[in-house]
């Protein structure tokens, strides 16, 4: 059976660590610290690898280490990032890492999405734990 949690996430710290200027686009490393709120609670370290071109940011792919609490089950686990933007909007996709879960956590695997509205960050992710 699959469980869905919903919530908000803050970004309490973004760090730019390397930028390389390429033909047509700016390769960039950031590092990221969240703060989770809703069915999903605690904090989170990412890495991300970016792309900006000319007409803005088109795309990032990361890797991000989360430590809380999801629907009251405390551990920690991992997700990889792959997002993008394009004339016809944006959109930013999880996948949960298999086998990355642990404490009440081992076993999690799934995926969600990211949405931005009003300048808020918000989640979905729909899990299961195996």
């Amino acid at each position: 059976m699959t469980d869905h949690a919903t919530g908000t996430f803050d970004i309490t710290d973004w760090n730019e660590l390397a930028t390389e200027d390429k033909d047509g686009a700016t390769i960039g490393r950031t590092r990221i610290t969240k703060t989770f709120h809703g069915d999903l609670t605690g904090t989170s370290t990412t890495e991300i690898l970016t792309v900006t071109t000319p007409a803005g940011p088109s795309a990032y792919v990361g890797v991000e280490h989360v430590e809380g609490t999801l629907s009251g089950r405390k551990g920690t686990f991992v997700l990889q990032h792959s997002a993008g933007a394009d004339d016809n909007g944006q959109w930013m996709r999880w996948q949960i890492v298999p086998t990355s879960g642990t404490g009440e956590l081992t076993g999690l695997r799934g995926e969600g999405k990211i949405t931005i509205t009003d300048g808020g960050h918000n989640y979905a992710l729909d899990y299961t734990l195996g």
